[in-house]
């Protein structure tokens, strides 16, 4: 039996997948928070907030509120979808 390999898609093909109209919504830990917001400053941890993160990658939005990084989004026009 064959063994079935997968495969990373390549950054340029996954970034036209959201063709700037889609958004990335992901709760995050503030421990992670920098990995994904370099500029942000330090938080304190343990805490539960919200990222929104455009189909390229981009860090868009940090918020403690999903309602809010939701209204955001929809005032870009973009689509959300959720990650996990």
């Amino acid at each position: 039996m064959a063994e079935t390999q997968s495969k990373a898609m390549p950054a340029e093909v996954f970034e036209r997948l959201g063709g700037g109209e889609i958004a990335y919504l992901r709760q995050i830990r503030s421990e992670e928070v920098r990995a994904i917001f370099p500029q942000a400053p330090q938080l304190e941890p343990g805490m539960d907030l919200w990222a929104l993160i455009s189909a390229e990658g981009k860090p868009i939005m940090l918020t403690d509120n999903r309602a809010a990084a939701l209204a955001n989004a929809s005032e870009h026009d973009l689509e959300t979808v959720s990650v996990h």
